[in-house]
């Protein structure tokens, strides 16, 4: 089975709300990440979330809006999407870094070196 499978994409109106979830199996990790891919753009860095204790890290664009968590029973991870927006439609990864964090830049795409095969999000207007 692939370490990381996200899953909970789908089409959702302006405003609405989706929960992304990513199955974590085989690895052990010390950060998740998201990363999506706008159509025609590069990956972009979303959220992360620390595997030990939970600290949570996000973009701009989406604080206050998107909130990532972990399920270490279910050895899953979120990421709840709400006020959702026609620029957040993308093609959503989930990434795991199994390296320590420390002095980590968890943005970059370069401190992932395990990715999910991704979960498409789209947004109508």
């Amino acid at each position: 089975q692939a370490p990381l499978v996200e899953a909970g994409g789908g089409l959702v109106q302006t405003g609405g709300s989706l929960r992304l979830s990513c199955v974590v199996s085989g690895r052990t990790f010390s950060a998740l990440g998201w990363f999506r891919r706008p159509p025609g753009k590069d990956r972009e860095y979303v959220a992360a979330i620390s595997w030990s204790n939970g600290l949570q890290y996000y973009a701009d664009s989406v604080k206050g809006r998107f909130a990532v968590s972990r399920d270490k029973v279910k050895n899953t991870v979120y990421l709840q999407m709400s006020s959702l927006k026609p620029e957040d439609t993308a093609l959503y990864y989930c990434a795991g870094r199994t390296n320590t964090i420390i002095g980590t830049n968890l943005r970059a795409t370069t401190s992932y070196g395990y990715w999910g095969q991704g979960t498409q999000v789209t947004v109508s207007s």
